[in-house]
């Protein structure tokens, strides 16, 4: 029997060092990604025999894939959600809203048309959970996110009366395309404050969706709007184009706490 011949694979070859005339021109271009993998793919294309096209998209890929993954982390940390929420832990079965309007919400298209949202019900029925998490795929979508309590907005506006900057917060604010304002309702507002309020929703109207959420029925927010006129007058506005959704039940929070301790026992 002849000796068996023995076959191996070439080693790969080394990623040789950019010339530093590249080097400069992509850090010019601030094409980071490039700079930094263009030497592991000119040695890949070598030994595979990649046409020049396919290096070149192979390199634009890559840049396009790093922006956006960075750019999608920017818009997280710019939303300043409290937690982590997502769709796929909202437990639709079980909750308050119908599943055709979870589908409706969950394809966003609402934001885009500058439409509202607004969740009303008792603690614990899934409002903030479902803003959150509709909040976080608009993040991944694209769309640029803020969450805000309603107590930190009109704290933000009130602060914007010592130096006239009112007008500034609110058109920072409207530069992105969904705010949500939960908790309204957890503090009453004197006149200012309501006034203020007011004048963030009417100028986010028809221009920017908002996501709202409050433990007051609408009919009651009488309560903490002490200004009757204004806050029918923000009510109009708000609900005008709006999805709106009365959550009920026992809170998810109870209900988990009572089946822990359950659970528990001997």
């Amino acid at each position: 029997m002849p000796p068996r011949t023995r076959t191996s694979t070439p080693p790969a070859a080394e990623a040789a060092p950019l010339p530093a005339d590249l080097v400069d021109g992509l850090r010019r271009l601030k094409l980071g990604t490039i700079r930094r993998q263009a030497g592991e793919v000119l040695a890949t294309a070598k030994i595979q025999r990649w046409s020049p096209e396919e290096v070149l998209r192979t390199l634009i890929n890559a840049e396009i894939a790093a922006r956006d993954a960075s750019n999608q982390a920017n818009r997280l940390k710019a939303a300043s959600f409290p937690v982590t929420k997502t769709l796929d832990e909202f437990k639709v079965q079980v909750s308050s809203v119908p599943q055709p309007t979870f589908d409706y919400l969950a394809a966003l298209q609402w934001i885009g048309a500058a439409h509202n949202l607004c969740l009303v019900g008792p603690a614990g029925t899934g409002k903030t959970h479902l803003l959150i998490a509709l909040g976080h795929a608009a993040v991944e979508a694209g769309y640029k996110v803020r969450y805000l309590s309603a107590a930190e907005l009109v704290e933000q506006l009130y602060r914007g009366l010592a130096d006239n900057s009112v007008g500034r917060i609110i058109d920072t604010l409207l530069r992105n395309e969904l705010i949500i304002v939960d908790e309204i309702g957890f503090a009453p507002l004197d006149d200012t404050g309501t006034q203020l309020l007011f004048r963030f929703v009417a100028a986010a109207y028809e221009r920017r969706a908002l996501g709202i959420a409050s433990h007051w029925p609408f009919e009651q927010w009488g309560r903490f709007l002490p200004e009757h006129v204004t806050a029918t007058s923000l009510l109009d506005r708000l609900l005008h184009h709006a999805t709106v959704i009365v959550t009920e039940g026992e809170s998810f929070r109870m209900r988990e706490a009572r089946n822990r301790t359950t659970r528990s026992r001997p």
